[in-house]
């Protein structure tokens, strides 16, 4: 079999260490950013054809928008496997050069569909950052650095969502959807180069003790329920990711060039709490309490943003609270994130953590693929604020399913 395991004696400077990170942030923010692409391109597949956009209805344009992440949710097993087996340098490699590639023909189509066909594949391949730049973190750093570690690298995705969303819908409005998936596409070619000149395997110990390393799924129920809770506090995630631009776009008549400045704020403030969880989880010795946290204050979060959503009329002091609430939520919805993935690495161990990430990732794509379209019918039959507020039913939930009981400590 071929390995590309590293003697568990390997060490590295410092420097290579923050560098990998870095380089892992940067590679998970292009494949984000190619996966939410397509939620910025909502605007102008749902503007009627006569004013020069597709005329789709939003479970149209969700649908569509939905298509990376598809191919990102059906293929996140398969590569965490890839991880287990040749390690996190070739996956992240190969995965990124097929997300440049699967972008580079979506950009040649101005028809939604076979759009979304090629998206799709971008999907598969970017699926690749979420096992293996994953891994990289909890392989080169010590427990004690982990949960900040991880928490600046899962700035990725929302930084990646920002990129998207200052980019993606004005170039779309101006220039239409095919040049404005150039920004992703050419964000993970350059990741891919970055990861061939700085990316090393982390070490493991010798791959002929991987047979006795026991299944730790029959163990106890502590990753089901990690999984379990992070499928629920995606919803609310990709909610006000999805449909926060439109929302300020329909609801409240901005441009899309400042409604995607407001969203791609939203991001570094989604960074900026990412870390802020991380470190904090490192100072408690716990993953699990701080991610119970940011359920309690998602659901309330959400909850006043759908009222305060409900009448907002595009002015005075209701509308801005509502876009501050806006902002709040997409920082809060995502704080939980690097808690779990860490929580998950360190739990699965070295010869399982691919593969669990992969479902990690999977269980909460299962959830966020089905965002998009099932929330535009519901912002269709009732309206964004009672949409916005029905999500605080989500984190809520969680509340109940994060192990804490169940958490052995920071290890």
């Amino acid at each position: 079999m071929t390995t590309t395991d590293a003697p568990p004696t390997r060490t590295v400077t410092p420097a290579r260490r923050w560098a990998m990170l870095a380089v892992g942030t940067t590679a998970q923010a292009s494949s984000a950013a190619m996966v939410v692409a397509p939620s910025f391109l909502i605007p102008e597949l749902h503007r009627p054809m006569a004013e020069g956009g597709h005329g789709m209805s939003l479970a149209e344009a969700g649908l569509v928008a939905s298509a990376a992440m598809a191919g990102m949710m059906a293929t996140l097993v398969l590569w965490g496997l890839v991880v287990d087996r040749r390690g996190e340098r070739f996956a992240l490699l190969t995965g990124l050069v097929i997300a440049a590639l699967g972008g580079g023909i979506a950009t040649t189509t101005g028809d939604p569909w076979p759009m979304a066909a090629a998206l799709c594949v971008a999907g598969v391949g970017a699926a690749a950052t979420n096992s293996a730049s994953g891994r990289v973190v909890v392989g080169w750093f010590p427990p004690e650095r982990r949960g900040l570690a991880m928490g600046i690298r899962q700035t990725g995705q929302p930084l990646g969502v920002g990129l998207a969303a200052a980019t993606v819908a004005v170039i779309a409005h101006h220039h239409g959807i095919g040049p404005a998936l150039w920004v992703p596409t050419a964000a993970t070619a350059v990741s891919a180069v970055l990861v061939a000149l700085v990316v090393l395997d982390p070490p493991r110990p010798p791959r002929a003790e991987a047979g006795t390393v026991a299944n730790p799924y029959r163990r106890d129920g502590f990753l089901a329920r990690v999984h379990g809770a992070s499928v629920l506090l995606v919803v609310p995630q990709f909610l006000v990711w999805t449909f926060g631009l439109t929302w300020l776009v329909e609801d409240l008549d901005w441009s899309p060039g400042v409604a995607g400045l407001v969203v791609a704020g939203t991001q570094v403030a989604g960074a900026a709490a990412r870390i802020g969880a991380g470190w904090a989880s490192d100072r408690v010795g716990s993953r699990m309490r701080p991610m119970r946290a940011v359920a309690v204050v998602a659901a309330a979060t959400m909850a006043l943003l759908g009222l305060a959503a409900a009448a907002a009329d595009g002015s005075g002091a209701v509308t801005a609270v509502a876009v501050v609430l806006l902002v709040v939520a997409s920082a809060v919805t995502v704080a939980d994130n690097g808690l779990a993935f860490t929580a998950v690495a360190e739990r699965a161990g070295p010869f399982w953590s691919g593969r669990a990430l992969g479902l990690q990732n999977t269980a909460q794509h299962v959830a966020a693929v089905a965002v998009p379209p099932l929330a535009g019918l519901a912002i269709t039959a009732w309206s964004y604020g009672a949409t916005f507020a029905l999500a605080a039913a989500f984190p809520l939930l969680a509340v109940a399913v994060v192990p804490v009981r169940g958490e052995r400590g920071v290890s």
